[in-house]
């Protein structure tokens, strides 16, 4: 359990400061700091589900835009995991991930978190090695 609960804090530590980055891309809801840490966990938790369930099945579907686009065509499909996940808490619920406009904000926002996220994995990787010594 504690490893999820790593993840998904990176994660919405990572959505956080995409949101902080990129116009258009909001968390909405929330009156108090706690009640918007507590939306902003949730939302990475749906969005790791997302990632987990459905863009397995996407990326299987786009194989040949994969391989026609060289690769580029994975900003498009983490933008759609972005916009699923957006839809899912915004639709459902009256609090979740916001973004404006699908094809810039999203595909900005995906790029901005493929690089939070990675440098958040180095971080956490090297202080992983500290502790262990």
């Amino acid at each position: 359990m504690g490893p999820f609960l790593i993840r998904a804090a990176l994660t919405g530590l990572a959505l956080w400061v995409v949101t902080k980055f990129v116009h258009g891309l909001t968390f909405v809801g929330g009156d108090t700091t706690l009640q918007k840490v507590g939306i902003i966990f949730v939302v990475a938790v749906i969005f790791g589900l997302v990632n987990a369930v459905i863009k397995p099945i996407v990326q299987f579907l786009s194989i040949p835009l994969y391989i026609v686009t060289l690769g580029l065509f994975h900003v498009v499909v983490n933008a759609l995991m972005l916009w699923f996940t957006a839809r899912i808490t915004e639709h459902t619920t009256h609090w979740g991930l916001q973004i404006d406009h699908f094809w810039w904000t999203a595909i900005w926002a995906a790029i901005v978190l493929s690089i939070v996220s990675w440098l958040l994995s180095l971080a956490s990787r090297d202080l992983r090695r500290t502790t262990r010594r």
